[in-house]
């Protein structure tokens, strides 16, 4: 049976991919050895990391003058780091301040660990409407040490329309769940960040993308492993590197080259996204909860219209089920809200999203 994983994270993988890294598993470029037995420092891995960077550098269109690390912890150790290094005093628990905008559960957590570093200011929030929308973005304020958003909101379902304008206050983003789904000026951010296991490649290695002049300002007390400049000057080396986190990550970029890069994939996410919508606005059974200016491209949460509460669980339970039954798997939403959810990044073909509409088009059928 074909399977189609709609995962939010860790995630579908690009099939060539896993072929090539199968193919390559015990001998990668002749040496003889697997990507997983190799030394950090060694002639043979230093060309995957160097090819890997430089692959990142091209597709995202990254200036010369930001770092590209490639650490460990996820995004949500980001969410230390990020304060740690640009806002927090040289005293523990006194820090600058520093702007959050709360369109989710990721940006929530975020803000609540930078609050212990930081001065935290929320600026504006959608939870009134159960993180539905993406609110109108506020001006810092004076003296800000960084502005703070979640690009795309992985479980809710949302995503930022347009970056806004933070005038000369570093702006900071985790684009998890979206990074190189289309084109993103990399120049109107002082940080981006994030974990590989939604749309490029194996959970354990978080991609930073750092200006240079943001570098060098953590204070004395924090701890070596999460200071931006000492990984920046032993380029990710200070410690062992997730080795093959970046082998595969590198073939997923080399993968999306040859697709036509990101324009390319763009366009195939929003055809997959378009034709997923189409079907949940003209639904009887599903919808989609997120207002449509802000509806993600690469996680689509939906809902059945079902009058009473314990009939819409029976109902979603039951199609999650079935869903699988048919080799469409990990559609239940988010343990946190309910319902279901369709992750439809990079990887997954628009195949798999044709025959989970016409899945759930005979689910509706014979509700």
């Amino acid at each position: 049976m074909k399977v189609y994983n709609f995962s939010p994270g860790p995630s579908v993988l690009p099939l060539p991919v896993l072929e090539k890294a199968a193919a390559e598993m015990t001998d990668v470029n002749g040496t003889g050895q697997s990507v997983m037995e190799m030394s950090h420092r060694s002639k043979d891995y230093k060309p995957i990391i160097e090819k890997t960077e430089a692959l990142l550098r091209e597709l995202m269109g990254i200036p010369s003058n930001y770092k590209v690390l490639f650490l460990q912890g996820g995004a949500s150790l980001q969410f230390s780091m990020v304060p740690l290094n640009l806002a927090a005093g040289d005293v523990p628990g006194v820090g600058k301040k520093a702007s959050y905008i709360d369109t989710g559960i990721w940006a929530e957590k975020a803000a609540k660990e930078a609050a212990k570093y930081a001065a935290v200011d929320i600026k504006a929030s959608s939870k009134d409407k159960a993180y539905t929308y993406i609110p109108a973005a506020p001006a810092p304020s004076p003296g800000d040490a960084y502005y703070h958003i979640t690009f795309n909101n992985t479980i809710v379902g949302t995503k930022w329309d347009k970056i806004p304008e933070t005038d000369s206050v570093p702006l900071v983003s985790d684009i998890s769940s979206c990074i190189l789904s289309e084109p993103l000026d990399v120049s109107r951010f002082g940080i981006l960040y994030a974990g590989a296991q939604k749309n490029l490649g194996p959970a354990g290695t978080t991609v930073v993308i750092i200006r240079d002049d943001l570098i060098g300002h953590a204070p004395a007390w924090t701890p070596a492993m999460l200071r931006y400049d000492i990984h920046a000057a032993e380029d990710s080396m200070y410690n062992t590197p997730p080795c093959y986190g970046i082998y595969i990550i590198g073939l997923v970029l080399e993968w999306l080259k040859n697709l036509g890069g990101v324009d390319a994939i763009a366009k195939l996410n929003r055809e997959k996204a378009d034709l997923f919508y189409s079907y949940l606005d003209s639904s009887r059974l599903f919808y989609s909860p997120v207002e449509k200016p802000y509806r993600s491209l690469m996680n689509i949460p939906f809902v059945t219209m079902a009058d009473d509460d314990a009939k819409k669980t029976e109902q979603e339970t039951r199609f999650v089920k079935e869903a699988a039954a048919q080799g469409l798997i990990n559609l239940a939403g988010h343990r946190l809200v309910g319902g279901m959810r369709a992750s439809i990044y990079n990887a997954m073909p628009i195949d798999g999203v044709k025959a989970l509409i016409e899945f759930m088009k005979k689910f509706e059928g014979k509700k």
